[in-house]
């Protein structure tokens, strides 16, 4: 089992930043992947970063350049640097986890077991 909590939505102005942070706990081989993912408004829920245990990334082209996901395994938190925002950013943003290990990390929502809660981000002027 693999617990999930998001924190650091908000709203934004449109080029703004923002950072999502997941602190994660449970058993390490059920999260060798982990990722974070949104669902904006009347739209599927899509992948936008993923990284594996071994800090291999993979990113959305969407976000490629303008969004960093990483993790500090000290202290069990995923992040997700945002910049260069956008409106079309805004959406709910969940962190997810699974147990398999692929590289590039794999991006389809379809694939992750755990979830988190989800944080709000919104980005408008």
């Amino acid at each position: 089992q693999v617990q999930l909590a998001e924190s650091g939505g908000g709203s934004v102005q449109p080029g703004g930043s923002l950072t999502l942070s997941c602190v994660y706990s449970g058993d390490a081989l059920s999260r060798r992947s982990m990722g974070w993912f949104r669902r904006a408004p009347g739209k599927e829920r899509e992948g936008v970063a993923s990284i594996n245990n071994a800090d291999h990334t993979n990113y959305a082209d969407s976000v490629k350049g303008r969004f960093t996901i990483s993790q500090d395994s000290g202290n069990n938190t995923l992040y997700l640097q945002m910049n260069s925002l956008k409106p079309e950013d805004t959406a709910i943003y969940y962190c997810a986890a699974r147990s398999s290990w692929t590289s590039p990390p794999n991006l389809s929502p379809n694939l992750y077991k755990y979830w988190g809660q989800g944080t709000q981000v919104t980005v408008s002027s």
